[in-house]
């Protein structure tokens, strides 16, 4: 367990249980004083917690209680005791669980420790578009999407959609069956275990990404969401345009989400991409006015 004291935030590494048992890799950020809001952020695919860690301790300067976490067979939920990474051939894992076990978990771990606050969520690409299949979506009071999407490789810009169902069809799949896992050295970030990085493709290859899935059960949660969203387009994003943005947004039948396009001029960078709005050099653009939305009231 690792304490570590930034500025004005207190951060934990701690372990908590999935909803199966399963321990997960998390970090739990405080304030100096009496936290005001809980705020859960959820990973992208591929993507470990440690690239959330600016930005986290950034909502814990503001008054937040924040906990990024690794999903199963991803980051420090892949170590063993020993510390080492733990061969992902034959580990049982699929995105559906990913949202089911462990998200769900993490939602309901801060739910019972953040008393009566207001329970926020981040929710980075795949960690947005699991919210409206988890069960207890109902205890989050505001959502903010970042980069997040239904993932159709035709809603890709350009060439970038060809580019990825070549590379997921012409290398990812061979080498998973191959391999008995995904190796994230052939382009997607991280080792992924096979049925999660399996049914991701089979997810970008349908039109309606996880809505055409018809063995996820978590489906009709979506319409039981009632709560805020804002979802932020970045507009220089290859993969979340605004078509996708917009068509994972229309799944949510209960409410009205705020999409906003945000141009990398319109707060003075150069380039954003999927993952950019995490770099710290934003602290003073998206993190202020992310944080005043996600945090208000």
């Amino acid at each position: 367990m690792t304490q570590t004291v930034l500025d004005d935030v207190f951060a934990e590494d701690i372990t908590i249980p999935a909803a199966d048992g399963f321990p997960l890799a998390a970090t739990l950020f405080l304030p100096r004083d009496p936290a005001r809001h809980a705020v859960l952020i959820n990973s992208a695919t591929a993507t470990p917690r440690k690239i959330y860690r600016g930005f986290a301790s950034y909502l814990a300067e503001q008054g937040s209680a924040v906990l990024t976490y690794d999903y199963r067979g991803t980051g420090g939920s892949r170590t063993t005791g020993a510390g080492r990474a733990q061969p992902l051939k034959g580990f049982k894992a699929s995105m559906a669980d990913w949202a089911n076990l462990d998200i769900t978990a993490a939602v309901n771990w801060m739910r019972e420790r953040s008393d009566a606050m207001p329970l926020r969520y981040v929710g980075h690409s795949f960690g947005g578009q699991a919210l409206g299949l988890l069960a207890n979506n109902t205890e989050v009071s505001r959502a903010l999407f970042v980069a997040a999407q239904v993932g159709y490789w035709k809603l890709m810009t350009g060439w970038e959609g060809y580019r990825v169902y070549a590379m997921l069809n012409g290398v990812g799949v061979p080498l998973t069956y191959a391999l008995g896992y995904a190796p994230g050295w052939a382009g997607i970030g991280e080792d992924l275990p096979k049925g999660v990085f399996l049914q991701w493709v089979k997810w970008l290859m349908s039109p309606r990404y996880l809505f055409d899935d018809a063995s996820l059960q978590g489906l009709p949660n979506f319409a039981n969401y009632k709560g805020d969203l804002r979802a932020l387009c970045l507009t220089d994003d290859p993969w979340a345009t605004r078509p996708a943005v917009e068509l994972l947004c229309a799944g949510y039948p209960s409410i009205t989400p705020e999409i906003l396009s945000v141009t990398p001029a319109d707060v003075g960078a150069q380039k954003i991409g999927h993952s950019g709005f995490f770099r710290r050099e934003h602290r003073d653009t998206l993190w202020r006015g992310a944080a005043e939305w996600l945090l208000e009231a």
